[in-house]
């Protein structure tokens, strides 16, 4: 047994790796007591750029963690992790109430965003170059983050999630499985009226808005793909990119890519035969990050 662990020992010592996910407890204001634990790699860019990633429904930040490839795309490009963990709603994500769907407000929203504030702080992170990503409840909170804190993100990826605000207002569980199943199952709305709920998130704001890219299954039947479409429409609006054009097997085969106005602010993804959740890739995302070249 010690022979074994000396040359684990020996083996990471020549690797070059000792990093790994560390759990953060005094991070700044924390409404909603969700946890937050971070991934720093050994080597750390000049002024390194900050994925927050978030878990789905039943999930957890270790999870996550384990759940993509970003660990090792962080160690390679020098860029820090912050995987935030809830343990409320069945470890699912607040999506729908007022105070996270507001800037400022409270609810996980501002939690997170402490948890930014805190590895910026402690990291000499680049403020300009923040994303969020997440799968399932994750995506969902991903496009809340980006609707409520646009001042915040540069960029973010939701992997079959649904519009912003879309569950505002519902009660009790703010998720699929929920009791509402009105706003997974494909509410619609206009474009203009998805758009007033990301503006009215953050009256006042006139700023940069994030970029995005949305990903979903036709075959997913838990969050129809409906909501990926309700997304685009809302996305397209709040960023005055219109609907371009469509491309075939990108990223695969099964895929097809919606480019909005020139493809660099808005990405839409819907795959043939995939269900729920969308599978991330992760060198796609990076890329359209700006990560990756």
């Amino acid at each position: 047994m010690l022979f074994r662990s000396f040359v684990a020992l020996v083996a990471t010592a020549a690797t070059g790796i000792c990093a790994s996910l560390q759990q953060v407890k005094d991070f700044g204001a924390n409404p909603t007591k969700i946890y937050m634990y971070i991934y720093v790699p050994d080597k750390l860019a000049a002024k390194p750029a900050v994925i927050v990633a978030l878990h789905p429904c039943g999930g957890s930040a270790p999870s996550w963690y384990s759940g993509t490839k970003l660990p090792s795309y962080a160690n390679t490009n020098g860029f820090i992790l912050i995987y935030p963990g809830t343990p409320n709603y069945s470890n699912c994500w607040d999506v729908n109430g007022a105070a996270t769907l507001t800037h400022g407000q409270g609810g996980d929203a501002l939690g997170i965003i402490n948890m930014i504030n805190y590895t910026i702080s402690k990291y000499s992170a680049d403020r300009d170059h923040v994303y969020v990503m997440g799968s399932s409840s994750g995506a969902m909170m991903t496009n809340v983050m980006a609707g409520s804190y646009p001042d915040v993100f540069e960029a973010g990826a939701a992997f079959s999630g649904t519009a912003h605000a879309c569950f505002a207002g519902s009660q009790g569980q703010p998720t699929p499985f929920g009791a509402n199943q009105t706003c997974a199952q494909g509410l619609q709305h206009t474009p203009q009226e998805w758009a007033n709920f990301v503006h009215n998130s953050y009256p006042g704001y006139t700023g940069r808005r994030p970029r995005m890219q949305i990903f979903h299954g036709l075959a997913d039947t838990l969050v129809r793909p409906q909501c990926a479409v309700e997304a685009l429409k809302q996305w397209s609006a709040v960023l005055d990119v219109p609907f371009g054009k469509n491309v075939s097997g990108v990223p695969s085969a099964a895929y097809t890519q919606m480019i909005y106005g020139d493809g660099t602010k808005l990405q839409g993804f819907f795959g043939v035969g995939v269900g729920h959740t969308a599978p991330v890739n992760e060198q796609l995302m990076l890329k359209f990050f700006g990560i990756l070249s």
